[in-house]
């Protein structure tokens, strides 16, 4: 089984975004079921999931960073983020951190 964690950097204004909604789906058959949701920390981070461990699949993690925005009162051209993820084999840690300006998105395997 592998752990999960994920933080939002903002990088227009260089700090952590705050109170962004996240929601894990798991791929099943053909359908995407949510199992879990949170909201990032004052230090943008959302460590727990409140999940023992991911098994072997995919995955989608969704930021809510059109809300993000919105409370900051800036416009964005992206309502959410989306990382599709594949974890394939049980074990290990994914660390897949998001950022985010208001016209651009990026991700990659953290640490």
């Amino acid at each position: 089984m592998s752990q999960l964690s994920t933080h939002i950097l903002d990088t227009a204004l260089g700090k952590p975004a705050v109170d962004v909604v996240i929601r894990l789906e798991q791929q099943i058959g053909e359908d995407w079921e949510v199992i879990a949701q949170g909201v990032t920390d004052i230090d943008g981070r959302l460590k727990d999931f409140g999940l023992e461990r991911l098994a072997a699949g995919r995955y989608c993690l969704t930021a809510e960073i059109g809300q993000y925005f919105a409370a900051t009162l800036r416009e964005t051209l992206y309502p959410s983020a989306q990382i599709d993820f594949v974890i394939t084999q049980n074990g290990g840690h994914y660390h897949l951190p998001f950022l985010i300006s208001p016209w651009s998105w990026s991700t990659y395997r953290g640490s």
